[in-house]
Formats: C-alpha cells, structure tokens, sequence
C-alpha cells in the first residue's frame, strides 16, 4: 500500500511573505546594550561595584579617554 507523497512548494512560489523584524528585536538589544555600557563608564551608579582596583583604575581610564576623545 503507498502512501501519496505530498511535496513543498518552493519558498519563491508563497508571495508577498513579509520578513520585517518587529521593532522591539532591535530596540531591546540596543536598550540593554547602552545600559550595559553605561554600567561600565560608570561604575559609581553600580551597587556592586567593590572590584580590584586595578580594574576599576582601567575601567576609569577609558572612561576618561573616551570623554576626552
């Protein structure tokens, strides 16, 4: 007994499929990005910012050169 083959149509042949992301996947990625950076240019707003101190000395650094730049 055989089954019948059902075949797929060709990803061309659907019409008009809109592949647009929504606004939020970039928004979002964005959002947390520039907070993530901000955390790092500032580590005096974070809470839990007791580190080495060479890192914190670095961190500092870059953040100066970048505001200088």
């Amino acid at each position: 007994m055989s089954a019948p083959t059902h075949t797929r149509p060709h990803p061309a042949s659907r019409g008009g499929v809109d592949t647009r992301l929504p606004w939020w996947a970039l928004a979002l990625p964005t959002l947390a990005f520039i907070t993530l950076l901000a955390l790092i240019l500032n580590p005096s707003d974070a809470q839990a910012a007791s580190g080495d101190p060479a890192v914190t000395q670095l961190i500092e650094r870059v953040r100066q050169l970048i505001s200088h730049g």
